[in-house]
C-alpha cells in the first residue's frame, strides 16, 4: 500500500533500532572510545575510518564522506529503496508501517492479505475437522512432525473437491475476485473457476512481517505435480520470497546464520529437531533477490544440496549468483549431503548434533570454487594451470572490491604458481576516497550554529539561548529555526532520526555535510560555541534593526513603539560595548 509514512513513526522506529547492532550484523564493528569502528564498507581502505555512534545513532566515514542514519545505511549498503528500508527496520522491531492517505495513494493490498489469511485459517481448520484429513495427519506423523511444529508453521489441509474454498466466499463477488487475484483459484478453458489447491497438505508462505502471501501444497498419494506453489500475484513473487524466513527470525535471536534447503518439509523437519535457522527457495534456483534478502538478515549463508550431480550443478549456480554480493563480512558455505539423502531423512537417521556438525563443516565458497575449477583443469601441467587462471578470473572479477576479492586472487596465485593481480581499474562505481576538511572557526555563523546543533541535539533544551536572530535575512536561518523547533518539541530525537526529517529536501545535502563537523571541539566547548554563535547572530540582528530605526528617525520619524525599541537597542549596545571593554582588559 503506497502513501506517506508519518514522520512520527520514523522517529519512533529510529529510536527503537540500535544502529550499532544493525551495522554490526553486516559489517563487524570494534569498540574505539565511545564509538565503534570498522574499515569502510563503501570504499577500499586499510585503516578504519568508518565510525558508528550509538549516542547519535549515526554513521560517518572520515575517508569517503559516507554518512547517515540506520535507514540511510540500509539504502546504501543493501541497495534498498527508502520504503523498503523502513519496512525492514519495522520488521526487526515487530511493527506495522502506517501510511497516510494522500493524493498519490497506490494500490491497497490489505484486502488480499486478509483473504489469504482467511484461507490459511480455513486450511488449518480442515486439517483438524475434515473426514479426509486423516490421510494428511498420518503423513505428517509418518514424517515425524509434532502437532506443535505443525501449528507453528500453520500447516493445513485442502480437501478434495473443486469449490471448497470458493464456497467459503458465500457469493461475495469481491471476495471471489480476490481469491482469483491472490492465486487461490484456477480457470478452465471454458472459463469456469475452481480451487487451485485440492487434496493437498498446505504450507502457508509468509513474508517478513508474518503476513500470508501464498501457499505451497504437497499432494497426498500419487499424481503430479507433487508440489504446487501459488502463481505470481501482486503480493507473491517466488523469485524473492523464502519459505521459513519469518519463522526463523521469530525463533532464533540473534539470528547469525541461515541454512538454505530445497523443500518445505526439509525446513519443517529440521525445525522439529531444533534447527530453526532454515529457509527454502520456492521451487526455483537461488536468485540475487533471495541472497540480498538473506544477507540483510545474517552474515553467513549455508547452501544445502543433494550430493549427486544435479545437486552440485545447483550449488555451482548458487555460487555464481553469490559472487557479486560477496562484500567483506559476508560468508557463503556449501553443504553436499550423501547420495540418496535429503535433510529430512538424514537428520532423522543421524540426529541433530551430527547434522549440525555437517553444517559447521560446510565448504567455504573459496574452496568450492577452486576445487570445482581444478576438476576441469589438469593443474599438474603448466597448460592446466593457465586454464585454471582463465576460468577463475572472470568469476573473481565479479567480486566487489575489498579484502575478500584480494584474498581470492591471492589464493588463485598460490594455486597457479604465478602472481595474478586482481586490482580493479576503478570501474566498480565505488567512491574515490578523499579527506573531509572542515573547521568550525572558519564557518559562517549560521552554518556553525547548524553544525553544532545537529551534532548535539540536546543543545536545543538549554536555558537562556539568545533570541532575536530568527528573522535575519540570511541563508540557513529558516533551517536553523526549524531545527530548534523540532528539537524542542522532541527532546529525545537522535541525530540520525533528525536527518531523516530532511530526506529528499534541498537542505538534506547541507545537513549531511555539517554532521560530524563539530568533532574538533570537546563536548563542553561545543555548547559554549553554540551559545556564543546564537548571541553573535542576535547582536547582528539587533545591529540591523538599530540601523533601520536610526535611518527612519532621520527621515520620516518614529512612532512611540519604535522610539521605545530604539532606546532598548541603544541600552543593549552600551552593555555589549562595556562587556567587550572589560574582556579586553584581561
Amino acid at each position: 500500500m503506497a502513501g506517506r509514512i508519518p514522520a512520527s513513526f520514523i522517529d519512533d522506529l529510529l529510536h527503537r533500532v540500535d544502529i550499532v547492532d544493525l551495522i554490526n550484523s553486516r559489517v563487524p564493528l570494534k569498540k574505539g572510545g565511545k564509538d565503534y569502528q570498522a574499515c569502510c564498507p563503501f570504499h577500499d581502505e586499510k585503516t578504519p575510518s568508518f565510525t558508528v555512534s550509538r549516542e547519535k545513532q549515526f554513521y560517518h566515514c572520515f575517508g569517503c564522506g559516507a554518512h547517515g542514519s540506520a535507514i540511510g545505511f540500509l539504502m546504501e549498503y543493501d541497495r534498498m529503496e527508502f520504503f523498503e528500508a523502513i519496512e525492514e527496520l519495522a520488521a526487526r522491531e515487530g511493527l506495522q508501517v502506517p501510511r497516510e492517505v494522500g493524493p498519490d495513494q497506490g494500490p491497497d493490498y490489505r484486502p488480499l492479505y486478509a483473504t489469504l489469511a482467511k484461507a490459511a485459517k480455513y486450511y488449518q481448520h480442515q486439517l483438524r475437522t475434515h473426514p479426509d484429513a486423516q490421510r494428511a495427519i498420518d503423513y505428517i506423523k509418518q514424517r515425524g512432525l509434532s502437532g506443535a511444529i505443525a501449528a507453528d508453521f500453520s500447516i493445513g489441509f485442502a480437501p478434495p473437491g473443486f469449490h471448497n474454498l470458493m464456497d467459503q466466499a458465500k457469493g461475495d463477488a469481491e471476495e471471489l475476485k480476490r481469491l482469483w487475484i491472490a492465486g487461490m483459484a484456477s480457470e478452465s478453458e471454458e472459463g469456469r473457476r475452481y480451487d487451485r489447491f485440492r487434496d493437498r497438505i498446505m504450507f502457508p508462505i509468509r513474508n517478513f512481517r508474518g503476513e500470508t502471501i501464498g501457499f505451497g501444497g504437497r499432494l497426498i498419494g500419487d499424481g503430479k505435480p507433487k508440489y504446487l506453489n501459488s502463481p505470481e500475484t501482486p503480493v507473491f513473487h517466488k523469485g524473492r520470497e523464502l519459505y521459513g524466513l519469518y519463522e526463523a527470525r521469530k525463533s532464533v535471536r540473534p539470528l547469525e546464520r541461515l541454512l538454505v534447503v530445497e523443500g518445505y518439509m526439509d525446513v519443517v523437519a529440521l525445525a522439529q529437531f531444533g534447527i530453526r535457522n532454515v529457509v527454502a527457495t520456492l521451487g526455483t534456483a537461488t536468485t540475487a533477490d533471495h541472497l540480498q534478502r538473506l544477507f540483510r538478515t545474517v552474515h553467513e549463508v549455508v547452501f544445502c544440496f543433494d550430493g549427486d550431480q544435479a545437486g552440485r550443478d545447483a550449488g555451482w549456480k548458487a555460487l555464481q549468483t553469490s559472487l557479486p554480493l560477496m562484500r567483506d563480512g559476508h560468508e557463503v558455505r556449501f553443504l553436499f549431503l550423501p547420495q540418496g539423502e535429503d535433510p529430512d531423512s538424514l537428520i532423522r537417521r543421524e540426529g541433530a548434533e551430527v547434522f549440525q556438525q555437517r553444517i559447521n563443516r560446510g565448504a567455504p565458497l573459496s574452496r568450492f570454487l577452486f576445487d570445482h575449477l581444478e576438476s576441469l583443469s589438469q593443474t599438474d601441467a603448466a597448460e592446466g594451470r593457465v586454464k585454471l587462471a582463465e576460468l577463475a578470473k572472470p568469476l573473481l572479477n565479479q567480486l566487489p572490491d575489498g579484502l575478500f576479492r584480494k584474498m581470492m586472487y591471492r589464493k588463485l596465485s598460490e594455486r597457479v604458481g604465478e602472481l595474478i593481480s586482481g586490482a580493479s581499474a576503478g570501474a566498480s562505481g565505488k567512491r574515490t576516497a578523499f579527506r573531509l576538511h572542515s573547521s568550525l572557526s572558519t564557518m559562517p555563523p549560521v552554518r556553525r550554529a547548524i553544525a553544532l546543533l545537529v551534532n548535539n541535539p540536546a543543545f536545543a533544551q538549554a536555558d537562556n539561548l539568545a533570541k532575536g536572530w530568527e528573522y535575519l535575512d540570511l541563508p540557513g536561518i529558516p533551517l536553523l529555526r526549524e531545527l530548534l523547533e523540532i528539537l524542542r518539541s522532541e527532546p529525545n530525537i537522535t541525530t540520525g532520526a533528525l536527518l531523516e526529517r530532511w530526506r529528499d529536501r534541498s537542505e538534506e545535502k547541507h545537513l549531511k555535510k555539517l554532521i560530524n563537523s563539530g568533532s574538533e571541539l570537546p563536548g563542553e566547548g561545543q555548547e559554549v560555541e553554540f551559545r556564543d554563535t546564537l548571541a553573535y547572530l542576535s547582536s547582528q540582528a539587533g545591529q540591523l534593526e538599530w540601523e533601520a530605526l536610526v535611518t527612519k528617525a532621520a527621515g520620516q520619524g518614529l512612532d512611540e513603539q519604535e522610539k521605545r525599541r530604539l532606546s532598548e537597542l541603544a541600552k543593549e549596545k552600551a552593555e555589549l560595548s562595556t562587556a567587550i571593554t572589560n574582556m579586553e582588559k584581561f
